[in-house]
């Protein structure tokens, strides 16, 4: 039987052999733990000052998120969520530079003070790129599965640089898993094999809603229904666990043995959020139970039976602590934002500046415009490799419901052009996280009336990304939407939405009226670094709805681009009506245009058509010229008219030019009712018809 100091010695020798994971790495986990627990004591000491602003911290959840974020390389790519202060800290961010984003200081590295606390927005030399994130819960999981679906693309077509194999990180909270958004980005992932984990953090709580109350089942068992993802358990509050599970999932992900779904239970130790405090909802026992897997003390007792000596690990908290106060009184003394800044960044610059190329070249044939859409996009996918087109039923033989994408799939194969499933918030969202990565995305709604599932991304993720991330993120994406009546379409196929999308601030919406226009639109569409909504009338797709033979133009060469916001005059008015004062402009775009062209016959150099052709960023400057060139203005939509951009045009203009105005503004659109009927005479009666146009213009004229 050893000796008491044999026993030790023995104990001793032991407790220094490998360990599983390289001690550096398990002090460093340790100190970076005991800094975020002490930038949560932080805030709440201080919260007169830090609680002026919503924020989470990541009590509970540190050993998980370390686990992460230390093992993430350079060329990863990441989309963490609201309480992930710890992700940020284990690849290196300071507890300053948090600071400052708590304090919406103008040093903020990800936002500039525009957005919450652990929020990023990163794109720096040494790090995973970290693109901006929204507050929706589990919004994230599409734009984080669209940089998977980019990578996996770039990589198919050998765009990658380098020998890396980089993953995407998409971590979650267990109660937002049951949004249908993350259901739509599982799909596509293991549809796909995409190289993606998923790390969904399960604390029990949803504010102050447990799981009992939220779900039949965790998200463990609910990724059992995809077939295709791989799932795993860790224990979240277990450094150890932790890090051998996710270092087994990074390595299969990297190893492209498709997603990777890591269900981590965690204590939630500190608030829900610095507004909504534990105290309120969160009975003793709960706390007590929830202390029990405190992730530190797991950790020092791990280190201590390894043979780390207290005394180091008291130095490490030491040192912790020093840097929190340290760093917090830096940050408290940094400088707010310039208030000359508020509104930079709502758009990045686009290239396309001026037109270019030839509308009209020599020995051109006539197109109608869904040809010359579709001329546009085959010049981008032969000229681009990095550009993809994707949609519902643009691929295969078929290539779009209206053939707008007629023969893509077999030029470019099934890689680039392909058919998505029904899920509009994915073909809207993916879009930012291919921008991301370097794809560039072209999209198509089949029909405006579908465009709705798709607007929580469109306004949440992709709206607000260059403006909050200070210019670092702006987000390449064009999305075609079919639009308009065309005889009979009735209530789902029918519909005008540009009103709606143009009280979305941080997206460009184009809606052009003829080839011409739409191959030189879509082209600077696509060459903008920002959203851009295209929105194409079905009706003068093929120009055979009765009076819309204008819309097939003779076809611009392949050089043909037009920058967006250049209204285009498409009918003159005589001087000598102008001098007379017998002259008018109609105001309008899309199916307006030819409604305007088949009435001003009527008229003989009497009116002028203007064009808008881009409704955001709309052209004020020649909007001005022509009314007080005229003192008479006419707005012709096709929407329903209460409400609408064509009245909030015509407020603007009665604003502005009420000087120059001779007569009230003029205004048409759609009945106020709720759907296009789908019997056409009903269709008709509810429409703007070259009929109504002529007796509103003939009102204008003789006010």
């Amino acid at each position: 039987m050893p000796t008491t100091e044999a026993a030790k010695a023995k104990t001793k020798k032991s407790n220094t052999e490998k360990t599983p994971i390289d001690k550096q790495i398990l002090l460093k986990a340790y100190q970076l733990m005991c800094t975020a627990k002490r930038m949560a004591e932080t805030y709440d000491e201080n919260k007169e000052v830090c609680s002026k602003y919503v924020h989470s911290t990541s009590r509970g959840h540190e050993a998980i998120q370390l686990a992460a974020g230390m093992q993430l390389k350079a060329y990863d790519f990441a989309a963490p969520y609201y309480r992930d202060e710890s992700i940020l800290l284990g690849i290196g961010m300071q507890p300053y530079e948090l600071m400052m984003q708590l304090m919406a200081k103008a040093d903020d590295p990800f936002s500039g003070g525009r957005t919450y606390y652990s929020h990023p927005s990163l794109n720096r030399d040494g790090f995973p790129i970290i693109p901006h994130q929204s507050s929706a819960t589990g919004m994230q999981a599409i734009p984080a599965t669209g940089m998977a679906h980019g990578l996996k693309y770039l990589e198919g077509q050998g765009l990658l640089e380098g020998k890396d194999k980089p993953l995407v990180l998409c971590s979650l909270g267990d109660g937002c898993v049951t949004e249908g958004e993350v259901s739509e980005a599982f799909q596509m992932a293991v549809l796909k094999q995409m190289p993606i984990v998923y790390l969904v953090q399960d604390n029990d709580w949803g504010i102050s809603a447990t799981g009992e109350e939220m779900r039949a089942m965790d998200a463990y068992d609910f990724a059992a229904g995809f077939t295709g993802m791989s799932r795993m358990r860790v224990d979240g509050s277990d450094f150890v666990d932790s890090y051998l599970g996710l270092k087994k999932a990074f390595a299969h992900v990297r190893d492209r043995k498709g997603p990777i779904l890591v269900h981590a239970k965690c204590p939630l130790l500190g608030h829900h959020t610095s507004g909504v405090r534990k105290e309120w909802y969160r009975g003793d026992e709960n706390l007590k139970l929830h202390s029990k897997d405190d992730p530190i003390v797991k950790l020092e007792k791990y280190l201590k039976s390894i043979g780390i000596a207290a005394k180091e690990l008291k130095e490490l908290n030491k040192h912790a602590v020093a840097l929190v106060a340290k760093d917090y009184e830096y940050a408290l003394n940094s400088d707010d934002p310039e208030l000359s800044s508020f509104d930079k960044h709502e758009f990045a610059d686009t290239p396309i500046i001026e037109e270019k190329g030839e509308r009209k070249p020599k020995g051109a044939e006539k197109v109608v415009m869904v040809d010359a859409a579709l001329h546009a996009v085959e010049d981008i996918l032969k000229k681009h490799p990095e550009a993809l087109f994707y949609g519902q039923d643009v691929g295969g033989t078929l290539g779009g419901v209206f053939r707008e994408a007629a023969t893509l799939a077999q030029k470019f194969g099934d890689e680039r052009v392909f058919n998505t499933p029904i899920q509009e918030a994915y073909i809207v969202g993916s879009t930012a996280g291919m921008s991301a990565v370097g794809a560039k995305a072209i999209v198509e709604i089949q029909f405006a009336d579908y465009i709705w599932p798709g607007m929580n991304q469109l306004v949440e993720e992709l709206s607000k990304s260059c403006y909050l991330s200070c210019g670092k993120f702006p987000i390449q994406s064009l999305i075609r939407v079919p639009i308009g009546a065309y005889g009979g379409g009735g209530p789902y196929h029918s519909g005008s939405v540009e009103s709606t999308l143009l009280t979305i601030r941080g997206i460009k919406v184009v809606y052009p009226s003829n080839a011409a226009d739409m191959k030189g639109l879509l082209k600077a569409a696509f060459y903008d670094p920002n959203p851009v909504v295209m929105l194409e009338h079905k009706g003068l797709y093929w120009s055979k709805v009765p009076g819309t033979g204008e819309a097939k133009t003779h076809e611009p060469d392949e050089n043909y681009i037009i920058p967006l916001g250049k209204a285009r005059i498409d009918l003159e008015a005589s001087e000598e009506a102008i001098e007379n004062g017998e002259s008018a402009v109609i105001i309008t775009y899309g199916m307006g245009v030819h409604w305007a062209k088949a009435v001003s016959k009527d008229y003989p150099g009497r009116i002028e058509i203007m064009d808008l052709r881009t409704l955001n960023p709309i052209d004020w400057d020649a909007i001005q010229n022509s009314v007080k060139k005229h003192s008479r203005a006419f707005i012709l939509t096709e929407e329903p008219l209460l409400n609408s951009f064509a009245e909030s045009l015509a407020g603007r203009i009665s604003k502005h030019c009420f000087e120059y105005l001779d007569a009230p503004v003029q205004t048409l659109g759609a009945a106020n009712l709720p759907a296009i009927a789908l019997n056409v005479d009903l269709e008709k009666q509810m429409l703007p018809t070259v009929d109504k146009v002529k007796v509103a213009l003939e009102e204008l004229l003789n006010y």
